[in-house]
């Protein structure tokens, strides 16, 4: 008999919401209308982008004014990177950025390019639980400085940033923008934009059971930006051309969803992550390289079997009708080890071989135990094809 499939790879992409589902249909087949028209049912249109506006500012405790819609989290960091970096430079003064080592590659290869454009960026080195010391920050700092990036929540190992302490420090800096990529922390751990002085965050709505292109830009205290292309002038002018009104009002449900159950979700998988960590730290070949609580969130748990390609233990516990990834979903085919675990680890046998369990409070108890079954079964099986 078959067994439905375990999916154990949230942090790639969630499932919708029932409620999104349903909303976004209803606006699809009821509300079409360009909002930019000023006829009637554009007006509807329109009035549909702002109260979700809404809904977003009170999900975040942000100003609704402050909420920028996008096509995702990659157009939102790349918005708030690229386009600050892009404000600054045409005073033609030179200018400083400072990121993280670990940051999902929408933003670290928005400094890499940056870099190629003349920019000076300086990348902070983190510790072995994937954490940026803030001091660290404080000592990169130059009179030249506009930008500081540090995620929230690391896509690879879970690993959770000392924002509060970040934004403390950079609170002494007020020219500089601190920009932080949210996407994997929304709904599992308590967020606070205004606590940690967070002047740009993003977010995506496939991440939170809501739907693939739609995002968030959250920009505070009117933080410099330049457009990434032209057109229209939605968004506040920064974000020209139609508005997806059925992926926006989707995103907002989402959001609101996600905000409201944090707490729950967190107690809950506080509890799958230590019944699924005891027993993966039981299997010999086996190495958990996510950090313990609290420097991790619950959901995201990175192991690696040095010796074995990611792959190869990926497609066996497939064959067990399981679903886990390597690394992050936009770096899953490029056959490189984790840049991520290279900087934790420093060890490229453990990071040519990480694995990926990112879990969501939908999970149970029975799904935990079947998981730890197949990576028993696993390791078992590809314990003698390991290389030495």
């Amino acid at each position: 008999m078959n067994l439905p499939v375990l999916y154990c790879d949230h942090s790639a992409s969630t499932p919708p919401h029932p409620d999104v589902i349903r909303t976004i249909a209803e606006v699809m087949e009821q509300v079409y209308a360009n909002p930019s028209s000023i006829h009637q049912a554009g007006g509807q249109a329109e009035q549909l982008i702002r109260r979700a506006r809404e809904v977003v500012a009170r999900a975040l405790n942000v100003h609704a004014g402050e909420v920028i819609f996008t096509s995702g989290a990659t157009e939102s960091n790349n918005l708030a990177i690229l386009g600050s970096a892009h404000a600054h430079a045409a005073d033609g003064k030179p200018r400083h950025m400072i990121v993280s080592e670990v940051e999902h590659a929408s933003v670290y290869e928005c400094y890499k390019q940056l870099e190629r454009e003349g920019m000076e960026v300086t990348y902070i080195l983190v510790d072995k639980n994937g954490c940026v010391q803030p001091e660290q920050i404080e000592a990169a700092i130059r009179p030249h400085t506009i930008m500081v990036s540090v995620m929230h929540v690391n896509n690879e190992t879970g690993s959770l940033q000392p924002l509060a302490e970040i934004g403390s420090l950079l609170n002494r800096y007020p020219k500089i923008a601190f920009h932080v990529d949210g996407v994997q922390g929304l709904g599992k751990v308590p967020v606070d934009i205004n606590q940690w002085g967070v002047d740009l965050y993003s977010l995506s709505g496939h991440k939170i059971g809501g739907p693939k292109g739609a995002g968030v830009l959250i920009r505070r205290r009117e933080v410099p930006l330049k457009p990434l292309f032209y057109g229209g002038k939605q968004e506040h002018e920064l974000r020209p051309g139609t508005e997806n009104v059925p992926g926006i009002v989707g995103l907002a449900k989402a959001i609101r969803l996600a905000a409201e159950g944090q707490p729950s979700n967190y107690e809950k998988l506080v509890s799958l992550r230590e019944q699924a960590v005891t027993h993966l730290r039981l299997l010999g070949p086996l190495v958990v390289n996510s950090p313990e609580l609290p420097f991790a969130a619950p959901h995201i748990i990175n192991i690696s079997i040095p010796g074995m390609k990611s792959e190869v233990v990926v497609h066996a516990l497939e064959e067990r009708g399981i679903i886990v990834s390597t690394q992050s979903a936009c770096s899953s085919k490029l056959h490189k080890p984790s840049r991520v675990l290279l900087a934790m680890t420093h060890d490229a046998a453990i990071a040519s071989s990480g694995i990926r369990i990112s879990l969501d409070a939908s999970c149970s108890e029975q799904d935990i135990a079947r998981l730890n079954a197949a990576f028993t079964e696993v390791t078992d099986q590809l314990r003698p094809l390991m290389k030495k």
